[in-house]
């Protein structure tokens, strides 16, 4: 398969299909995880402050909580800005949002309706670039911008490389003596751009094999 010049946005399964063959071919080890790891599908979410929003609620929660919580968020109305901005702490705290995830939304909602924060440049700009605007914003860190890129902009070139099971995987598919610490990973993967986003799918779904083929006890 031709891997064009410039990296297609992750947001259809054909490109995710030309990124996974990019990378093959750039180490053989890969070429063997994905191989190991089957069928890997996209994981897309909203682009904008409600994709956002959604990932700040559900950090640090079970699936099927960050899902309730944000249901009644969704319920009150509140997935875009000044919608958010229009309701008050207690009302959107009752929804189930702890304190700092209320604050952190809101200073997302504030940069937004001011025009210091236009997700549609975001979105575009290169990966290093993009992750720092974002972790201008209090309470957004690394990870929660890498997230963002990677599942609501479709960013091909992002790797959370601070994910313990990213880690895990990488480690078990390069036979690597330990885990990986982010700064290391950091620079295994480097030399993947562009396809890391297409790498971070694959990886998650090879953690997910491997640990439920009973293959990978440590996990």
């Amino acid at each position: 398969m031709t891997v064009p010049d410039t990296p297609l946005r992750l947001d259809t399964e054909e490109a995710l299909a030309v990124h996974l063959s990019g990378l093959a071919q750039k180490d053989e080890r890969l070429a063997r995880a994905i191989a190991r790891a089957g069928a890997v599908s996209l994981r897309t979410s909203p682009r904008g402050f409600e994709g956002m929003a959604r990932i700040v609620c559900g950090q640090q929660l079970s699936v099927a909580s960050a899902r309730a919580i944000w249901g009644r968020v969704e319920a009150l109305g509140a997935v875009r800005a000044d919608a958010y901005l229009s309701f008050d702490e207690p009302t959107l705290r009752a929804t189930g949002l702890s304190r700092s995830k209320y604050e952190t939304i809101r200073g997302v909602a504030e940069a937004v309706s001011a025009g210091a924060l236009d997700f549609d440049i975001i979105d575009d700009l290169p990966a290093e670039e993009a992750i720092a605007a974002l972790t201008e914003l209090k309470g957004v860190g690394p990870w929660t911008a890498e997230i963002y890129l990677l599942f609501c902009a479709g960013h091909p070139d992002i790797f959370p490389a601070g994910d313990l099971a990213l880690q895990k995987a990488v480690a078990h598919a390069f036979e690597l003596p330990e885990l990986p610490p982010a700064k290391a990973l950091i620079d295994i993967v480097s030399p993947w751009s562009p396809h890391r986003g297409a790498a971070a799918l694959m990886f998650w779904r090879y953690f997910s094999v491997m640990k439920n083929s009973g293959a990978w006890d440590a996990l």
